[in-house]
């Protein structure tokens, strides 16, 4: 690592991997730090032992599993909130769909104008689409899942449709030069691809940047920025590191895309070492009307639990994790909408899968192997739902006793999970099936989130956002004057619930603010594909 480059980048995920691509191309001396670790393709966790070996939790005193575990579960005393951890950020755990919100969503008054009048933002999903390759498999309607979600859409007078995913089904070569196969429809996408078909960050913008002289360092954790005379200084340490010993880095800019946990975090450590921000700074949390859900039928076969590469189980093949969407909109209020999509389970939780479903942990079909009975047994009817709607963004983000924790009293009292209840009890009951909240709901589990926008919201000027339409941010509690150099990056700055997985919208937002940063900088860069290139 040099003393000091153009541009630092924090964070390697949707936002921070664009940011770092095209300002490679610009020409700048870009850095990226991630406080994870890379994880290459075929050495996700495949097994129970190596999914409890990459788990990181804590919350309030407790902590447990390495910092540089790839999934970060943060238990909160109102919310849990689940977040990547590893060189590529979230694309490296989710679920890979890509949706674009409804257009009344950039409507709202929450937005600043110009994203609501400039039309940027439809470039930026256009070229977030060229960056991501979304499609719908072809042959979703020949798998089991979907076949399920269709006896529910049946029952529920609407029919499903494909749904957009960042999955290559056929081989191929990326825009970034990268060689990917085809998808093996093994269900395991939440866990890590070890196909390689999914495009993830580390697949696509990551390698370009380093293509056009990116560093790129892992395994370094940001503390906070300082506000030089020429810059900022960038103070770092070894992630999980004992002594905590600290050291620093020069830059003329710092694009934070840490992830609405980790930019917010951030700033709220650099507030406290002098740095002036807005007030909003924390506020408008949203879980993005998140809720994973269960229905446990007695006939309907539904195929949802991953079986990895090579297979733990051959049977029909299982897709994606997800595949088919019902889509349920309301046609007067954009809040009230939700999107209903059959999910998967991936194969390394199966072993767990008895434990929280079969009543008492009493396993049926004892005869059975643990894993053959999931495929086979009761549990080869459980339907997964994943359902994305809309929330009051009423949580907040603080500091306390130097850790980050989320507050948000009564959330559980949100609209949303009534809805989604009301919606999930219906489709359950089409197929006669048993609507299960939660596999813990008993034990008075939290709602959670794999989904959490804002902290670092957009707004006007300091008064309503912490940074502006551009990502800046504001230089103190009031006006619209910005700190030089300074950007978020990534779903920290999406000031509400968007109704749809966010990965596209954070990548569409990310590619504007490139575009508007080269333009302010007097620079420009090329969006050709290595490929052509070459």
């Amino acid at each position: 690592m040099q003393p000091a480059y153009d541009v630092v980048v924090v964070g390697s995920g949707y936002g921070a991997g664009v940011a770092a691509s095209r300002l490679a191309r610009a020409g700048q001396r870009v850095c990226v730090i991630e406080r994870g670790r890379e994880v290459a393709t075929g050495d996700f966790p495949a097994r129970l032992p190596e999914l409890r070996r990459e788990l990181q939790i804590r919350g309030g005193k407790m902590r447990s599993g390495a910092e540089t575990g790839l999934y970060d579960f943060r238990m909160g005393e109102d919310m849990h909130v689940l977040v990547g951890c590893g060189l590529g950020g979230g694309s490296l755990i989710n679920a890979a769909v890509a949706l674009q919100p409804e257009p009344r969503v950039f409507q709202d008054a929450a937005w600043p104008e110009e994203i609501r009048q400039d039309g940027l933002i439809d470039l930026g999903f256009e070229r977030a689409r060229a960056g991501l390759s979304p499609t719908r498999f072809s042959e979703a309607a020949r798998l089991t899942k979907f076949k399920s979600l269709q006896k529910i859409g049946e029952g529920m007078g609407k029919a499903p449709v494909a749904t957009p995913v960042v999955v290559n089904f056929e081989d191929r070569t990326n825009w970034a030069g990268v060689e990917q196969p085809a998808c093996e429809l093994c269900g395991d996408c939440c866990s890590g691809c070890n196909v390689g078909a999914k495009n993830t960050i580390a697949l696509t913008y990551l390698p370009d940047a380093k293509a056009h002289g990116a560093e790129i360092f892992t395994e370094i954790t940001v503390t906070h920025l300082e506000k030089t005379e020429d810059g900022w200084r960038v103070h770092i340490r070894d992630t999980g590191a004992k002594d905590g010993a600290e050291r620093s880095i020069a830059a003329r800019s710092v694009i934070l895309g840490a992830g609405t946990l980790g930019s917010t975090e951030i700033l709220l450590r650099s507030r406290e070492n002098g740095l002036p921000v807005s007030d909003r700074l924390g506020t408008g949390f949203s879980s993005n009307g998140d809720i994973i859900a269960f229905a446990l039928g007695k006939e309907t076969r539904v195929n949802a639990i991953g079986v990895g590469t090579p297979p733990k189980f051959v049977g029909d093949a299982v897709g994606s994790c997800v595949t088919g969407q019902i889509e349920l909109p309301d046609e007067q209020d954009v809040n009230l909408g939700m999107t209903i999509q059959e999910g998967v389970l991936p194969s390394a939780v199966a072993p767990l899968l008895p434990v929280f479903f079969v009543s008492g942990g009493r396993l049926l079909g004892a005869a059975q192997s643990l894993v053959k009975g999931v495929y086979e047994g009761p549990l080869s009817h459980l339907h997964t739902f994943f359902v994305v709607s809309h929330d009051t963004a009423s949580g907040r983000l603080t500091l306390e006793d130097g850790k980050l924790k989320l507050r948000w009293p009564k959330v559980e009292e949100e609209p949303v999970f009534a809805r989604v209840d009301a919606a999930l009890t219906k489709a359950a009951e089409t197929v006669g099936a048993r609507y299960i909240k939660h596999p813990l709901s008993a034990t008075g589990a939290k709602p959670a989130t794999a989904h959490p926008l804002g902290g670092c919201g957009m707004g006007e000027d300091a008064s309503s956002g912490v940074v502006n339409h551009k990502g800046q941010v504001f230089a103190g509690v009031s006006g619209e004057a910005v700190h030089d150099g300074l950007y978020v990056c990534d779903g920290a700055v999406i000031p509400r619930s968007i109704g749809c997985n966010p990965l596209l919208t954070i990548t569409a937002l990310a590619e504007r603010t490139m575009l508007l940063y080269a333009r302010d900088h007097n620079f420009g860069f090329d969006t050709a594909t290595r490929i052509a290139a070459e």
